[in-house]
């Protein structure tokens, strides 16, 4: 697979091996004084058929309908929301390039309003702004048309302070975005930032990395939606790993592989269907566990390559369950299978096509399966 296309396909899913993430062109390159301008972006349409339940623009999950629920079977849907523009600069500032990148889509408000992706200033080794989690995943995604893509990874897009040397990194990350205590009698507090540290580096033709996790949950009970004279502030502190890797078995295949788990990790594990916590009956701030990981394989052939993948998450909701936190109908786990074909016969431009099946699973054990297809026509500059 040659390096155009290769970049092309990194574009597609949420995390890549880069902070940038571009179309397969850059049409706007300039100089302004010592600094170098970079303006790139794409505009993709998505042409969508849900086979059963509406999932959405992108695949949420939480549609998907429960075997013997009643609902309308057949949506299409069409959408250009994930079309996106972006800028980088890079300036020599002494010694060292300061890099900026700010970058939205049209997710916005909804569905057709811009949205930040990322904002960051990188120097030297510091980054401070928006972009992936340090925790997140960035070798074991593969390419998917739709745009939630790969489900059990770990971290999303979020704001931090960051710093790297060599192989390592740490960061400090906003807590918000973690997301906090399941349970509406509570309120949580976010005192103080998510801490994160990774290691990534390479053995032979295997790339690797290794991430760890740590957050203090809090909530308070004077802020309550409703009072209960039962319920006091409270504390717990959680943590999350993760660990992938990705290899090329020959020059036209790569193997991928993740494993994310954590106890009170909440939204660092990408599309898990729970929050961090609960508060239990007696008042106490009970953290949940949550599990996620995939695997996939892509085959370069022709202008394009073939990809296969499977991932799943699961919360361990008993607990919360058992002492109200959340209902029966809560889900608890959902799994999605991709296969597709994405292929650049032509410089900026790029097409997919692909099936993908979704099953979720609530607390009660009832259980659901949906099948979506989707083709992307998707122009770059």
């Amino acid at each position: 697979m040659n390096k155009k296309v290769a970049k092309t396909l990194s574009t597609l899913s949420l995390g890549t091996a880069t902070l940038l993430m571009a179309s397969t062109a850059s049409a706007f390159n300039f100089k302004a004084n010592e600094t170098d301008v970079d303006i790139y972006g794409y505009a993709k349409l998505d042409v969508i058929y849900d086979v059963d339940a509406d999932l959405g623009n992108a695949v949420s999950r939480g549609n998907i309908r429960m075997d013997g629920t009643p609902g309308v079977d057949g949506h299409t849907t069409m959408s250009a929301n994930q079309s996106r523009l972006g800028f980088t600069t890079k300036t020599m500032v002494a010694g060292h390039e300061l890099k900026t990148n700010i970058e939205g889509d049209f997710y916005g408000n909804g569905g057709g309003g811009f949205r930040l992706r990322h904002a960051y200033g990188a120097w030297n080794g510091f980054l401070a702004g928006q972009t992936w989690s340090n925790f997140g995943n960035t070798l074991s995604l593969f390419p998917t048309v739709d745009f939630n893509g790969p489900l059990g990874q770990g971290g999303g897009r979020q704001p931090q302070l960051r710093y790297t040397t060599g192989g390592f990194s740490v960061s400090l990350e906003d807590p918000k975005a973690g997301s906090g205590v399941v349970n509406s009698e509570s309120t949580t507090q976010y005192r103080l930032p998510d801490v994160t540290a990774r290691y990534q580096n390479n053995d032979g033709p295997v790339k690797f990395a290794v991430a760890g996790l740590a957050r203090f949950l809090e909530y308070d009970a004077e802020g309550a939606t409703v009072i209960n004279p039962n319920l006091s502030d409270d504390s717990a502190a959680a943590w999350g790993v993760m660990l992938e890797a990705s290899t090329k078995l020959t020059d036209a295949i790569t193997l991928r592989g993740s494993v994310t788990h954590g106890d009170g990790i909440g939204g660092y594990l990408y599309l898990s269907p729970s929050q961090a916590g609960f508060v239990d009956s007696n008042g106490d701030l009970e953290t949940i566990e949550a599990t996620g990981g995939g695997v996939s394989v892509s085959v370069a052939a022709g202008s394009g390559s073939f990809n296969l993948g499977y991932g799943v998450v699961k919360a361990d909701l008993d607990d919360a369950f058992s002492e109200g936190g959340v209902a029966g109908t809560a889900d608890e786990s959902y799994a999605s299978t991709f296969v597709n074909y994405i292929w650049s016969p032509l410089k900026g431009v790029t097409y997919g096509l692909e099936a993908g099946h979704h099953t979720a699973e609530q607390v009660n054990g009832q259980d659901g399966d949906a099948l979506r297809l989707q083709a992307m026509v998707m122009v770059g500059f």
